[in-house]
Order: structure tokens, then C-alpha cells, then sequence
């Protein structure tokens, strides 16, 4: 039998809980301090990093029944975390997805700078005009798993803790630093004064990712798609670096190239 908690219930789209979920999902916290996490999966990740929840809403036809939301959205409101329940209609208003999944949180972080990541800098990953929240999720995702300590992200770039971004990472935004950057200028000046040896991903010209010199407090700029990195930001560098191809293909989507070059790194690094 499912054991039910005594939770708030939600009939209302015009409820307080349900436009700050809406107002969330249009407009992204820009320091990151608040994320809006859509699927069991994502709350999962916030619960297993430590990470705070706030507040989670699950549809009413899932906490009423044994589906793994309803199960996660129990486990949470026992301990003690605030649990709404939202009929079916009004949680399709509270999830930015077309197909929601029954279960939506805001979570709390830890905001990051730019300067603590250069500051506190081994390998950081600078997101120059990653202009698709997905591709910019994966990129994150893909650093995280390759070991660098923090991702910047500027110029036009998608915003890092969008929740498409957020869904794109598969839960990395909650446990790595991630800044936004007012302007690539401010990401390269950051670079240089603390130290760390830019090397941008170009689409030819550069050194094999093989031979590059990933030791050290290392920023790899990667540009968006379609331009990628101006010519001001990889003369600007310290070193080039391009992913041999075999023809006709001649670039790849900025998450599989970012993550080539991670693992590349990841080899000559401790």
C-alpha cells in the first residue's frame, strides 16, 4: 500500500509556488544560486550531490501511485524537504517540458566566479558563443567526466543553468563550478592573471591534440557553432589545437570536439 504524506495541494495555476516555477523556467537565475530541475532523474542527482532542494511539486497522479516519482517525492517530504502535490493540469504548467515527467524541484547551489574558477584553476573549460543550451549541457556533462575543475561561459552562449542546460548536463551543473562571464575579454584577462595557458580549439592550423601540453593550470576555449573561436581569441592564445579529421568532414558539434579534447588532456594530466 502507498503510504501518503500530509503535503500542500496545488489546484491552482495561478498559485504563488506554480509562477515562481514558471517564472524560473523563463528566466534562469543568472548567478546559478537557484536551478530548476524537471525529471527524477535531475532531483535524484541534486539528492545524491548534497545539494539543496527547496521545494519539489509532483503530479497528483504520481504521488497517489507507486511510479518512481511518487516514491522520490515520499522519500523527500519525509525528510524533510517541502513537497506540493499539483493536479495533472496545473503540473503541466509548472514543467517547461512538452511531456512532463511528474516531478519538478528548485535547488539550491553555491554560486561560482569567474575568478574563483581561474583562482582555483587546474583545467578550465571556457564556453565562447555555445549558442544551443543542449550542446552547452553536453559540453559541461563531457568536463565534468574528463576532469576539469570549472567551465566559463560567455559571449553569446546559451545560459548555463537554463533548464534545457540543466537537462543537457544530466545533473553535472550541480557539482561543478560553473560561472557566467560578462565578456570573453574578462575570461581571457582572468586566464592570464592567474596563471593558466590558453589553448583554443581551431578548426585547422593547430597542433595535433596528441602533442599539446595539457600539464599545468590549462583554459581550453572552444567556440560556438558554425564560427567558432574570432580570430582575436586564438590569436590571443598561447597555444593551437585542431582535431584531426578525415575528409570531406570538416568540423564537429562543439559537445563531441569538446570532448575529444578533454580526454586528450586527460591523458597527460594527474
Amino acid at each position: 500500500m502507498v503510504r501518503l504524506f500530509a503535503v500542500k495541494t496545488i489546484s491552482s495555476r495561478q498559485n504563488p509556488i506554480v509562477r515562481e516555477f514558471r517564472d524560473l523556467a523563463h528566466t534562469p537565475d543568472p548567478s546559478g544560486a537557484r536551478l530548476l530541475l524537471d525529471g527524477a532523474h535531475l532531483v535524484r542527482e541534486a539528492q545524491r550531490a548534497g545539494t539543496a532542494i527547496r521545494i519539489v511539486a509532483v503530479a497528483a497522479s504520481k504521488m497517489e501511485s507507486d511510479s518512481e516519482e511518487g516514491a522520490l517525492a515520499r522519500a523527500l517530504a519525509g525528510s524533510g524537504t517541502e513537497v506540493v502535490s499539483a493536479s495533472d493540469q496545473v503540473f503541466d504548467a509548472m514543467s517547461p517540458v512538452r511531456t512532463p515527467g511528474g516531478i519538478v524541484a528548485i535547488a539550491e547551489r553555491t554560486p561560482a566566479t569567474l575568478a574563483d574558477i581561474c583562482r582555483n584553476a587546474g583545467f578550465v573549460l571556457a564556453a565562447i558563443d555555445v549558442q544551443d543550451p543542449g550542446n552547452l549541457g553536453s559540453l559541461i556533462r563531457a568536463g565534468e567526466a574528463g576532469g576539469v575543475t570549472g567551465v566559463v561561459v560567455t559571449g553569446a552562449s546559451a545560459h548555463p543553468f537554463s533548464w534545457k542546460a540543466v537537462r543537457g548536463s544530466m545533473g553535472s551543473v550541480l557539482r561543478l563550478p560553473i560561472a557566467s562571464a560578462p565578456s570573453v575579454s574578462a575570461v581571457l584577462s582572468s586566464m592570464k592573471e592567474s596563471g593558466l595557458r590558453t589553448v583554443a580549439a581551431v578548426p585547422r592550423g593547430g597542433v595535433d591534440p596528441a602533442d599539446v601540453s595539457w600539464s599545468g593550470k590549462v583554459g581550453l576555449l572552444l567556440g560556438g557553432e558554425g564560427p567558432g573561436l574570432t580570430s582575436d581569441v586564438i590569436a590571443s592564445s598561447d597555444a593551437r589545437v585542431t582535431i584531426p579529421m578525415a575528409a570531406p568532414v570538416e568540423s564537429l558539434n562543439v559537445a563531441v570536439a569538446g570532448a575529444i579534447l578533454v580526454y586528450a588532456a586527460r591523458r597527460q594530466r594527474p
